[in-house]
């Protein structure tokens, strides 16, 4: 696009925003608002209105200064920060907000024409249809904008905001001779109906809104970064004080009853008001009609431009644009044909209702878009015009407050719109989901704050509140699954896991690229259904590895307090190495779990074991608690507990009981069911009895001491051939289970 056809300053965007702001609601409704609600109640609404439209205002600002806005003004915005899908669906009910607006704004025009319409029924009692005035003017708006385009409609709009403006200079001049009636003053300002106050807000917010009007010829201005902040919060502000100053002067102009029973009571209080204020009303509805039907099809055409319609050749045809002046041609036929349906319809109220649901929707969005950047703290979130995080919450809460309060059912019908819309264009446009950086600068932030607060609260210190923060070590990866299966099994609902892939070289650039190579790998192999934080380290030696996983902070923000290393029960070869490095481990104050991997299939519903010795209770507690975070996965849902203990026979009394404690205790999901005591045979083998006991089991846990280790080293985790996977456990302390 040559830079020739880039030509507008912030002028058409100050006046697109103050035509549309200052539109049908002020001549028509604004005085019905005043004699309902009294001038106190309006100037609440002014003020509850203006609580989203400002916040608005100033989020547009923000963005708008922070990178170059394209084509499409507010959907460029929403699209470019929430994703394209998302920005899609809400641009597409902003782009039909826009378009059924225009049919709106030309069907109050023609409340211009009352005098005529009377007329006619009262010489030759006949009802004239307000299509009869409607269509034609519709017709001729169409011809204007698709013949001249944007450059005649900002030529037009100069004019009738010169009217707009004129018009409301003499409605300020003006005294009626009933004023002398009125006995307005501060003092004895009212808040009158109050019980009506949000059907009046309902009737009366449309005026406030079109501040973002401005931003959808983001396009076609030469500097949007500077246009869009001056002409949007300008045009925002001073129709606030405008509406201010009506307020005060239609309460001290007119009775209550005046204002409510005579929708032109504007014209009884203006200076030759009976043609000044049909002219205003003729300008500010037409120039809001203009306004839309430049920027509607400027948002249609960004839409196409982003495929987001499902047919190529409805995208290429309504993407483009007239040579000659770069004008989205096609996309402003749709946009005037839309438009004169509404119109030939002549009844749009319940419509509006629902258009309005959406530009609040729209606005509510882009003050969310601010919340989220403010956040998120990005470094390359530098806008110049800078707003408050708290204004644009401010915004978004009072916007979806506000549509709540407008209407539940109008509310909920625009909701379920854009839930099913999107929910299409997700399906039409599988391959671009996601969000933008947007949020994931934002939970960043909010990772980063938790991960503060946690260690800085000592939550892991308190022992009746223990919870597994897992580092797991392999190498095998690729070969087998079953170490990572048991870290996401941990982390998934109470826990968090910690997976490193080990690389066993050297630290060099070489040795580095691998390691992003095979995390990408394992992130796209396990990312969809994992609950652990996947890393590499790279490093020589077992020996190293474990010392540099130990020392590492855990990223959940808690203190990681238990290590898992695994080893293959057919090929034990790594097993000597983690007896080796035991003393290492225990030295980092780690309760330990040594995963024997089996290549038998796991059996679920066959459920955990868990085999206890009357004489190791350090581990039992753990041993118990950790089964119980395991069933929490869904792999486990149709699992249970069952516990082994072998003792001697005077001691069954004395276990059961203890067991019956424990239960009842540690409200565990076992009764005496699951608790098995197996007496001791002489001549046994504790080994055998376990194997013969848990050989189908899903999975086996078994308890072991350091002391063990030094005495006899592998053989402990040795003669369990017939089980499948069996977790070894240490506890460095005694858990409570309470």
């Amino acid at each position: 696009m040559s830079e020739t056809i880039k030509k507008f300053g912030t002028a058409p965007v100050f006046f697109t925003a103050i035509s549309t702001i200052l539109g049908a609601i002020l001549f028509l409704r604004f005085g019905y608002a005043v004699g309902t609600v009294g001038f106190v109640g309006v100037i609440f609404i002014v003020i509850l209105g203006h609580m989203v439209t400002i916040p608005t205002s100033l989020a547009i600002s923000e963005l708008a200064t922070n990178k170059r806005v394209e084509g499409g003004g507010e959907y460029f915005i929403i699209s470019r920060s929430f994703g394209l899908n998302i920005g899609a669906t809400i641009g597409i009910a902003l782009y039909l907000s826009q378009a059924i607006s225009v049919a709106f704004y030309v069907i109050a025009f023609t409340e211009t024409f009352q005098f005529l319409f009377d007329y006619i029924l009262q010489t030759y009692s006949f009802t004239l249809p307000r299509q009869a005035i409607s269509i034609p003017i519709m017709l001729a708006l169409s011809a204007l904008i698709l013949k001249k385009g944007a450059n005649l409609g900002v030529k037009a709009l100069y004019f009738v905001v010169a009217i707009l403006a004129i018009s409301l200079l003499l409605f300020f001049l003006g005294s009626p001779e009933t004023a002398n009636e009125v006995s307005f003053n501060f003092t004895n300002a009212e808040f009158r109906n109050s019980e009506q106050f949000f059907l009046v807000f309902a009737i009366i917010f449309p005026a406030f809104t079109g501040m973002t009007a401005g931003v959808g010829l983001s396009g076609d201005l030469k500097n949007p970064a500077k246009s869009i902040p001056i002409g949007t919060i300008t045009a925002t502000v001073l129709g606030m004080i405008i509406y201010f100053f009506i307020s005060y002067k239609l309460a001290n102009s007119a009775t209550p009853e005046e204002l409510t029973n005579n929708q032109f009571v504007m014209s009884k209080i203006a200076l030759w008001g009976w043609i000044v204020i049909p002219l205003g009303l003729a300008a500010s509805t037409i120039s809001s009609a203009l306004g839309s039907v430049m920027v509607a099809p400027r948002t249609l055409q960004a839409l196409a431009n982003d495929n987001s319609f499902p047919a190529k050749s409805i995208n290429r045809w309504l993407s483009q644009s007239r040579t000659k002046d770069d004008e989205p041609v096609n996309a402003s036929l749709i946009t005037c044909l839309i438009a004169l349906v509404f119109v030939a319809l002549g009844n749009v109220d319940i419509v509006a209702q629902i258009i309005s649901m959406f530009f609040m929707i729209t606005y509510g969005s882009l003050c969310l878009i601010s919340f989220l950047h403010h956040f998120g703290s990005s470094p390359s979130y530098r806008p110049s015009f800078k707003s408050k995080w708290y204004i644009s919450l401010i915004g978004f809460v009072t916007s979806v407050w506000v549509m709540l309060k407008i209407s539940m059912v109008y509310s909920i019908v625009a909701f379920s719109a854009i839930t099913l819309l999107y929910i299409y264009i997700n399906y039409v446009h599988k391959s671009r989901k996601g969000l933008s950086s947007i949020f994931t600068n934002t939970i960043f932030q909010l990772n980063r704050n938790l991960q503060l607060y946690l260690q800085k609260s000592k939550i892991v210190k308190i022992s009746t509140d223990w919870r597994p923060s897992v580092i797991c070590i392999s190498k095998n990866s690729f070969n087998r699954d079953n170490a990572f299966k048991l870290t996401n099994w941990i982390s998934y609902k109470y826990g968090f896991g910690t997976y490193l892939h080990r690389i066993e070289e050297y630290y060099s650039r070489k040795s580095f690229e691998k390691s992003q190579q095979e995390l990408n790998r394992l992130i796209h192999n396990y990312g969809d259904k994992s609950h652990v934080y996947i890393d590499t380290i790279i490093s020589p030696s077992y020996t190293s590895a474990i010392a540099n996983a130990i020392q590492i902070p855990s990223i959940s923000g808690m203190e990681n307090n238990m290590l898992l290393l695994e080893y293959d029960k057919e090929n034990p070869d790594e097993l000597a190495d983690i007896i080796d490095n035991f003393k290492l481990i225990t030295s980092g104050n780690f309760d330990v779990c040594i995963l024997a991997s089996s290549r038998k299939p796991i059996i679920y519903k066959n459920g955990i074991h868990i085999w206890i010795k009357t004489t190791d209770t350090d581990n039992a507690n753990l041993m118990i608690l950790l089964s119980f975070i395991l069933l929490g996965h869904p792999d486990w849902k149709n699992s249970d507990i069952m516990i082994f203990e072998i003792c001697k026979q005077d001691e069954i009394n004395e276990v059961e009981n203890q067991m019956n404690e424990l239960i009842y205790k540690g409200r565990l999901p076992i009764t005496s069911k699951n608790f098995k005591i197996l007496v001791e045979e002489e001549g046994k083998p504790y080994k055998l009895i376990i194997n013969s006991y848990s050989a189908n089991a899903g999975l086996t846990i078994i308890g072991f001491h350091e002391d063990s280790i030094k005495h006899l080293g592998t053989t402990i985790f040795e003669g369990y051939n017939d089980l499948g996977n069996v977790i070894f456990v240490n506890s460095l302390k005694n858990k409570l289970i309470e």
